[in-house]
């Protein structure tokens, strides 16, 4: 609950400040402001991020107020706010303003010199949905999050308005919805609310498909919050004209942090680190900011997830069979039932059927993504099981390991090595073989595998028929068989390992895997990895789909990102980079062997 603000009080001196633009991922300029640190001993690099419909001026004010003189402060201009180019409101999606974050963050980090480790980030409404997000889905290593009022819900007041906002935008495509709020409702201080009306950069249109996610995204990690596990100070403004109170306080009970704090402000409006008396809220922000810096950093081991966890217990439930009689018995024996007369009439419904709907068969058919069925009724029902959220989700992963391998071997020319490439569980190989083909750089060589023989085989005359058999083979290896890994020869410089840890809850058989892979590698020598942190159809899956292993159902431990990247360290790898999709649910990252 509230504490009492210290007696401690900062200079009133404004502190010198740095105007600066980074590149984004998409090659756009983001403006951005840096306060160098002023104390004597620089401990670390502060990142505030500024509400929606706002820029970095607004929050420089902290800088100076919070009286940490030994951090440096930086203060980004959100795409389409501020002096940051894009239409105003706009961004292409909020999963791409997240990444916009994470490449903030890797700006800061390899510009100033600063340890990810040693970053805070403080954020407030929407910035603050920004920063759960990416925290949630890229697993960073810093040092501490605090939250000011986080817009997990915000408060349309109109009835069915979100509802409205998501029929209009789905009739006419994106349009602009322009915030209600008064600078009255958002301060008590007559100085900032004189200052955000006068201020020409107050960006008051927000576009739909950015408030529409933003709610998406913001119900995620709220469901999701045991994934984080970042040392949290959360904010709850008591008198909050513009967000919901009861998801800030779901989000933090869901919290996995070992480390974390709530505090109520009674009075507070929105404007949390702007309020007239904001000063005992920076009291609190510097009290967690210094003592997290005081002591070294104490991350969970997530290593045995697969023995005790959340998602663990997520498994087991979903592994439990139901009542045949109960409700939920009789609907998920319904719900099988219609797969099975699916099956009759759609070719890919039939393909998950007969080979498991986790197999590389399934898998390469929605790469394929040509709805085939029995008569036009039977490719509509095929197109609607090919436009299934998760199937969406694995054709953009597709995506994001062609642009990540054609990065790795950029990496690897760069550097003047060679490129001997590897992909430990090819399935039938397309995704791998498409990036080959379309990559700027060819590998010296291309070493696919797979434990099934129908995918060895459909491997090989897909090698065959595109040509590519004079440097790409395909062999049938067991790719949890470490030392047969680790014997491979020549080396790999690039491997590649998709879609197969996920589907695998013990961490033990994924440890074994990348340690062969580890040890068949040079240092420097790099690693492609998926990962599921996160999905909305765990439940379908494993009540109706049956998997590749002889038909039993298909039940997935989800794995958080930074468990995955924990196994992944351990093995001796540093990830640099990742990518996401827009709904959350698979990841793709980059890693270098060390």
């Amino acid at each position: 609950m509230l504490q009492a603000a210290d007696s401690w009080q900062p200079s009133l001196t404004a502190r010198p400040m740095r105007e600066s633009e980074f590149v984004s991922h998409d090659g756009t300029r983001l403006f951005y402001r840096t306060w160098p640190a002023t104390g004597a001993a620089p401990k670390g690099a502060i990142i505030l991020l500024h509400r929606g419909h706002e820029h970095s001026g607004r929050v420089a004010h902290l800088a100076t107020e919070l009286g940490l003189d030994d951090f440096a402060f930086y203060a980004w201009d959100a795409r389409g706010h501020g002096r940051s180019p894009g239409e105003r409101g706009y961004s292409p999606s909020f999963a791409a303003s997240v990444r916009d974050l994470d490449c903030f963050v890797r700006h800061v980090s390899e510009t100033s010199g600063t340890a990810v480790t040693d970053i805070a980030v403080i954020a407030q409404s929407v910035g603050a949905v920004l920063a759960t997000s990416w925290v949630h889905d890229y697993a960073p290593l810093i040092r501490a999050l605090v939250l000011a009022s986080p817009a997990f819900s915000v408060k349309l007041y109109v009835p069915f308005a979100r509802q409205g906002i998501a029929l209009w935008e789905k009739l006419k495509g994106t349009f602009f919805v322009n915030s209600y709020v008064k600078a009255r409702f958002l301060t008590h201080d007559p100085e900032r609310i004189a200052s955000f009306e006068a201020d020409p950069l107050i960006t008051r249109p927000i576009a739909s498909n950015i408030l529409l996610q933003l709610y998406e995204a913001a119900a995620r990690v709220v469901d999701d919050a045991r994934a984080i596990t970042v040392p949290t100070q959360l904010l709850i403004s008591g008198s909050d004209w513009v967000v919901r109170h009861a998801p800030q306080h779901r989000f933090y009970e869901n919290l996995g942090s070992r480390i974390k704090e709530r505090h109520v402000l009674p009075g507070f409006y929105h404007d949390t680190l702007g309020e007239k008396d904001r000063a005992i809220a920076l009291a609190e922000v510097r009290r967690f900011i210094d003592a997290r810096f005081s002591e070294p950093r104490a991350p969970a081991d997530l290593t045995t997830a697969h023995i005790q966890s959340y998602t663990k217990d997520e498994a087991d439930r979903l592994a439990s069979p139901l009542d045949a009689t109960s409700p939920r018995g009789i609907y998920w024996a319904l719900s099988r039932l219609n797969i099975r007369l699916g099956a009759l009439v759609s070719d890919g419904i039939k393909a998950g059927v007969k080979t498991g709907f986790d197999s590389g068969s399934t898998l390469d058919y929605v790469y394929e993504n040509q709805p085939r069925g029995l008569g036009p009724g039977g490719r509509l029902i095929d197109k609607v099981f090919l436009e299934a959220i998760g199937w969406r989700g694995i054709r953009q992963r597709k995506l994001h390991l062609q642009e990540l391998i054609e990065e790795g071997l950029q990496r690897l020319k760069a550097a003047d090595r060679s490129t001997h490439v590897l992909d430990i569980a090819a399935g039938h190989g397309r995704y791998v073989l498409d990036a080959i083909e379309a990559a700027a750089v060819r590998p010296d060589s291309a070493r696919l595998q797979d434990y099934f023989p129908i995918n060895v085989d459909a491997g090989r005359n897909s090698i065959a028929t595109r040509g590519l058999g004079d440097f790409v083979s395909f062999r049938q290896q067991d790719a949890f068989d470490g030392e047969g890994l680790a014997a491979i020869t020549p080396a790999p410089d690039l491997a590649i390992v998709s879609g197969l840890y996920e589907l695998f809850s013990d961490n033990g058989m994924i440890a074994a895997s990348l340690d062969g892979i580890a040890r068949a590698m040079r240092p420097g020598g790099l690693l492609v990895y998926t990962n599921q942190p996160w999905h909305p159809q765990l439940e379908m899956i494993a009540r109706a789909l049956t998997s590749h292993r002889g038909g039993q159902a298909w039940v997935m431990r989800r794995r958080t990102q930074e468990e995955m990247d924990q196994l992944v360290a351990a093995a001796g790898f540093r990830k640099i980079e990742q990518r996401i999709d827009q709904w959350g649910i698979f990841t793709v990252s980059l890693a270098e062997r060390i």
